[in-house]
C-alpha cells in the first residue's frame, strides 16, 4: 500500500537515534537509486525509507514523496534532456549521481521550486549523502538545464513522440493507439503522471456510506463519495491513512475505485462459498467477505500474514480462510467446490501505472505472452473447483485486450458450459461487450477489465 504522507503533524514517532534526518531531496536520492539498483517497488523503498529516518517536518516528507514520484513518471523525459548536456552517457553514471541529476531537472519543469533552489539544493543534498566529487559535475548540468526556458519539444512521428512527451516506452505507446485510437491514447498517457487519488472502500459490515462519509467530514477529513462504487469514499489530502478517522475501528479499507468495481460487478450472491484463488494483498477477499465465506488462497505463504492482519482489522477474521496453493496447477481437492471462484489473476499491471510508475520501465512487449499462457493455466485449474451453476469471476488490472477480453473468448470457446452472464441492474458501470473495462484517463480510474462467467452444467 502506497501511503501519501500528511499535510499536518502526524503522532511523534520515536527517533533512530542517528542524529538529523536527512533532507527531502537527499532521502528521494537514496530511494531512485536504490530503486534503480534493486529493482524494488517505489512505493516499498519510499514507506520503509521514511519509516526509518522519520523526517521531523511532514512537509519533508511530501516533498519526497513527490520528488520519488513525479521524478519516476517523467524519466524518460528528464532522461532526454539530461542527456543532451551531458558528455557522459547516463547508463555509466553511478545512481545516486544521475538521481540527483533527475531530480534536479524534475523540479526546473515540473515543479514550483524556484529554479536557482531546484539547483542549489539538489547539489547540497548529494553533498550530504558524501559524494562532494560529484558535485560540480552535477551542478554544471543543472545549471544548463535550468537555463531553458522551456522543455525541449519531442520530435518524430506521433508514437515517438508521446513515448518521449508522456514518458511511457514506444511499444507500450503503439500499443495504445492501435487498440484505443490516437485520442484516447493520448488521455491515457497524460492520466498516468497524474497523482492517484487516495480512494477506501466502506466496511459495510459496520456501517454504510454515507454513515462514514458523514463521521469523516466530522473528524475534519476532507471527502467525498466515489461516483462509481457505491461503497467507494475519495480523500483529499489523506495524509498518512493509518493516523484517520476509522482506521484503527476497521470502518473502511483503501482501495481503487475501479478494484472496488470489480467486486460489485462480480455481484457475487450473499453467503456464497467463494473461492480467490490469487489473493494477495486481499482488498478483494476482504470486500468478499463482507458478504460471503472466504478461502482466500495465494501461491506465496509471506503474503498471508498481512491478509489476516487486515481481516482481523475489519472484523472478518471469522470469515476468511486462508490458505497456500499453486493457482496455475490443480487445486487441491481438499479445498472442495465453490458457488463462486474469483480469478484476479497475475498481469502486466497496465492498468496501474500512475501508482506504480516504475512499472513502465520495466514490462517489455515479450512479458505479455507468458503472462497470458500463466492466466490461461489459472483459469483453467479454477474452473474445476467451480460447482455446476456456479460462477466464475476473472479480473486483472491492465488494459492489454490479450490479458482481458481475448483471454476470456478463448476459455468460452474450449469451454461450451461457461456462459458470459453480465451482473443486472448495473447499468451505471462502465461495460464493454459485455465485461468490466476501465481505462485511464479523465474518468481517474485505474485501468481494469472483469468477466461474469457462469457454468450451466
Amino acid at each position: 500500500m502506497t501511503r501519501q504522507r500528511p499535510s499536518k503533524p502526524a503522532p511523534e514517532r520515536p527517533r533512530s537515534g542517528r542524529g538529523a534526518s536527512p533532507s527531502a531531496r537527499a532521502m528521494a536520492i537514496q530511494v531512485l537509486a536504490r530503486v534503480a539498483a534493486t529493482d524494488a517497488y517505489l512505493n516499498v523503498v519510499l514507506d520503509s525509507t521514511l519509516d526509518e529516518l522519520g523526517p521531523e517536518d511532514p512537509r519533508d516528507a511530501a516533498l519526497a514523496t513527490e520528488l520519488c514520484y513525479g521524478t519516476t513518471r517523467r524519466l524518460l523525459t528528464l532522461d532526454a534532456v539530461i542527456a543532451g548536456f551531458s558528455e557522459r552517457r547516463l547508463e555509466t553514471l553511478e545512481d545516486r549521481v544521475l538521481a540527483a541529476l533527475r531530480i534536479g531537472t524534475y523540479q526546473v519543469f515540473f515543479t514550483r521550486v524556484p529554479r536557482h533552489a531546484a539547483v542549489a539544493d539538489t547539489v547540497e543534498a548529494l553533498k550530504s549523502l558524501g559524494l562532494a566529487r560529484a558535485a560540480g559535475f552535477v551542478n554544471a548540468i543543472l545549471r544548463k538545464v535550468s537555463g531553458l526556458e522551456r522543455l525541449p519539444a519531442p520530435t518524430g512521428d506521433d508514437h515517438t513522440r508521446l513515448a518521449l512527451e508522456h514518458s511511457h516506452p514506444t511499444w507500450l505507446v503503439k500499443r495504445w493507439v492501435a487498440h484505443f485510437g490516437l485520442e484516447r491514447a493520448t488521455a491515457m498517457l497524460a492520466a498516468d503522471n497524474q497523482p492517484p487519488p487516495v480512494v477506501i472502500r466502506t466496511n459495510t459490515t459496520k456501517l454504510g456510506r454515507d454513515e462514514l462519509l458523514a463521521q469523516l467530514l466530522d473528524a475534519g477529513v476532507k471527502a467525498s463519495a466515489a461516483p462509481l462504487s457505491p461503497v467507494g469514499i475519495i480523500l483529499e489530502s489523506a495524509g498518512r491513512v493509518e493516523d484517520l478517522y476509522g482506521y484503527a475501528e476497521g470502518l473502511w479499507q483503501v482501495q481503487d475505485e475501479a478494484a472496488q468495481l470489480v467486486t460489485v460487478f462480480a455481484q457475487v450472491p450473499q453467503g456464497a462459498r467463494v473461492l480467490d484463488t490469487c489473493a494477495a494483498p486481499g482488498g478483494k477477499s476482504c470486500h468478499l467477505a463482507q458478504s460471503s465465506e472466504v478461502v482466500a488462497s495465494d501461491l506465496h505463504a509471506n503474503k498471508l500474514p498481512k491478509i489476516a492482519a487486515e481481516a482481523s482489522r475489519l472484523g472478518l477474521s471469522k470469515r476468511i480462510t486462508l490458505s497456500t496453493a499453486d493457482a496455475s496447477m490443480p487445486l487441491p481437492e481438499a479445498l472442495g467446490d465453490f458457488d463462486v471462484v474469483f480469478v484476479d489473476a497475475p498481469c502486466s499491471g497496465l492498468g496501474t501505472l500512475r501508482r506504480h510508475p516504475e512499472l513502465r520501465y520495466r514490462r517489455t512487449e515479450a512479458d505479455l505472452a507468458s503472462l497470458a499462457a500463466l492466466q490461461r493455466a489459472i483459469l483453467e485449474s479454477a474452473q474445476a473447483r467451480l460447482r455446476p451453476g456456479g460462477l466464475l469471476v476473472y479480473a486483472v488490472c491492465t488494459t492489454e485486450p490479450g490479458e482481458g477480453a481475448d483471454q476470456i473468448e478463448l476459455f468460452l470457446r474450449s469451454h461450451p458450459d461457461f456462459t458470459s452472464e453480465p451482473p443486472r441492474g448495473l447499468d451505471h458501470l462502465p461495460t464493454w461487450q459485455g465485461y468490466l473495462r476501465t481505462l485511464p484517463g479523465p474518468e481517474g480510474l485505474d485501468g481494469f477489465f472483469a468477466a461474469r462467467l457462469r457454468k450451466l452444467y
